[in-house]
């Protein structure tokens, strides 16, 4: 007997990764040289299982799918949806400017003005 609370209430699962999220799982395990064994090996689960995962066969629990991409160097982040189009932006400019990574400027300025504007400080 369906209670009136769940009637016309769709189940949330999903059947598969979105195709973006996986394309940039394998970017990232390639990126680091790594092959579908040496990444399973490394977070304790089989080859299989990241070939399903990679693949959309297997939509993995949250606490694997978070582990792996900490392993690969990303994480997630709760963003607000107005704010995500900016986060994209940011994403996209880091990875335009991977020679540039770590070094610290201010986000909004050019690198030209950035460059004219700094002012000699006095050292002590």
């Amino acid at each position: 007997m369906i209670s009136d609370a769940t009637k016309g209430v769709k189940p949330l699962r999903q059947k598969a990764l979105p195709v973006e999220l996986r394309r940039a799982l394998i970017e990232a395990r390639q990126k680091h040289g790594w092959s579908q064994r040496v990444l399973a090996s490394r977070l304790g689960i089989g080859q299989r299982h990241i070939s399903g995962i990679e693949s959309g066969k297997i939509v993995p629990r949250y606490d694997t799918l978070l582990e792996m991409v900490r392993m690969l160097d990303r994480d997630f982040i709760m963003v607000p949806r107005a704010l995500v189009p900016v986060v994209q932006s940011l994403v996209r400019d880091h990875h335009k400017d991977q020679e540039g990574e770590g070094e610290e400027r201010p986000l909004y300025a050019a690198d030209r003005d950035y460059e004219s504007s700094q002012e000699p400080r006095d050292e002590v």
